[in-house]
């Protein structure tokens, strides 16, 4: 890609249009002026900069191509952790991008199609829709000498591995219950790294199911498209990989500036250490940066991206901050709607547990490592140790999530590989306490109506050989956490 000729590419459609619309790869639309969009090359690279619901955001086009009526671009940061798929397309009514954006989806399910049909012999397209929750999937109905098949292919290219599987095991629920023509088997077809992590979570599935559920890889090659059946792994292909990067923050005393801003409310803030400095929450929102610059502390503060530096002209807007936040990310919040009571109600529970982990089970050790212990890019709520020393990951919910048991899982994968490994002996992230050489225990936290109604029917999908128990709470868990039940699955 040319950075010049790219960017000039850009700037000239942009003249062109005096309104626009920027379209995500979930279908979200965004309406702005041509003139808020800019662009610059910064060594070799081209950033592009815009506003949207989320705020100001800066990318990198990975990739440019025209897409009538607009243009689509690839878009990257954060070293490549994220990815986007920006369509900018001059602005229509909102029915017809909606009705844009679901033919272009069903494209993509031909295209797909067309490839499983042209790879794989004595296989006929029968049938090709979007499922009907929010058409991110292509559902592609295919007959065969063998049997009927069905094909979920992702044609939003946003959603997560854990989507994939669970989307799959409840359509085939569903499909294999049909009194005509049912359907006892599921292909799955993703672009090479997404297919990668589904192969993994399925091997963490039951063998009957994971023989009824095959990964076909998607390969896209300049010339041709190219499809790769991926062989079925068993739990012990994943023990004889290489262990994930282990980050842990380093142990460093509490600034002063974070102990000061502790006093206000010490039983409701705390203060995250990481390389880059110290980020302070109250109840899980946070609400302030500080970061040494030249051998001076430096702080901001505010919530969300409305940001300000602590100063003397500013003092009195953060002292109105801090007593908005005692007064409404409270359980007796006088306003159960203000934004501070129903933002970030996850961390809100996990701040609570992270000051006494005893009040979930009174058997375990909570790691004094950084409160969200990471494992390669991801994140678990917290990790533990039972006095027995077996380790148990605690992944927490507030509201229903069909993907909630198998992010756990594959959280579980990553650890028990690490544990396997000794990496966490290693790191000491207990200290002194030694881990057991058992396998890793997963705690899955969440009031009683936060656990999916399909959440035993999921669970039940998983191998045994993870033991995962579940722990409801009571709903009132802001003001009095309370275990309901807790049991084995």
């Amino acid at each position: 890609m040319n950075t010049a000729s790219t960017q000039k590419n850009l700037q000239i459609f942009l003249s062109l249009h005096d309104e626009i619309l920027l379209v995500g790869s979930a279908g979200s639309a965004f309406s702005c002026r041509s003139n808020e969009i800019s662009t610059e090359i910064d060594r070799e690279r081209i950033l592009i900069s815009f506003v949207d619901r989320k705020g100001f955001q800066t990318w990198r086009i990975a990739s440019f191509e025209f897409d009538e009526p607009g243009i689509k671009l690839h878009l990257s940061r954060n070293f490549g952790k994220e990815s986007e798929i920006l369509r900018i397309v001059p602005r229509i009514l909102p029915a017809d991008l909606e009705a844009a954006v679901e033919i272009a989806r069903l494209e993509q399910g031909n295209k797909i199609a067309e490839l499983i049909t042209s790879k794989i012999p004595g296989v006929r397209v029968v049938k090709i829709q979007l499922n009907k929750d929010n058409g991110r999937f292509a559902e592609i109905f295919m007959e065969r000498a063998k049997s009927p098949v069905a094909v979920f292919a992702d044609v939003s290219q946003t959603a997560p591995p854990e989507l994939h599987i669970s989307n799959a095991i409840l359509k085939l629920r569903r499909l294999e219950r049909r009194k005509k023509a049912p359907i006892n088997d599921i292909w799955i077809a993703a672009e090479t790294k997404t297919a990668r992590k589904i192969q993994k979570l399925h091997a963490l599935l039951t063998q009957k199911l994971k023989y009824r559920i095959s990964i076909f890889e998607i390969i896209d090659e300049k010339d041709e498209s190219e499809l790769k059946p991926m062989r079925s792994l068993e739990l012990i292909d994943l023990w004889r990989q290489k262990a994930g990067k282990l980050t842990l923050s380093e142990k460093s005393p509490v600034s002063a500036s974070a102990r000061q801003m502790i006093t206000y409310s010490p039983e409701s803030i705390d203060c995250i250490t990481t390389k880059s400095g110290e980020t302070l929450r109250f109840n899980g929102i946070r609400f302030s940066r500080i970061r040494r610059v030249f051998d001076r502390e430096k702080c901001w503060f505010g919530i969300e991206r409305e940001k300000q530096i602590l100063s003397e002209k500013t003092f009195d807007a953060f002292e109105n901050m801090i007593g908005d936040l005692e007064k409404y990310r409270a359980f007796d919040s006088p306003n159960k709607r203000h934004e501070f009571y129903r933002q970030s109600p996850e961390a809100w529970l996990e701040s609570i547990f992270r000051r006494n982990i005893k009040l979930l089970d009174d058997n375990l050790i909570l790691s004094p490592i950084y409160n969200q212990f990471r494992t390669a890019n991801d994140k678990i709520d917290l990790l533990a140790l039972r006095r027995d020393g077996r380790l148990v990951i605690i992944e927490l919910k507030t509201s229903q999530d069909q993907e909630m048991i198998f992010q756990a899982a594959d959280y579980w994968r990553k650890i028990e590989l690490q544990r396997r490994k000794g990496v966490l002996n290693s790191a000491k992230i207990f200290g002194d306490l030694e881990i057991a050489d058992r396998p890793t225990i997963v705690y899955l936290v969440a009031p009683t109506l936060g656990f999916h109604p399909d959440f035993q029917f999921l669970a039940e999908c998983i191998s045994e050989e993870i033991n995962i128990y579940r722990f409801d709470l009571a709903e009132n868990w802001r003001e009095e956490i309370k275990v309901l039940r807790r049991e084995k699955i």
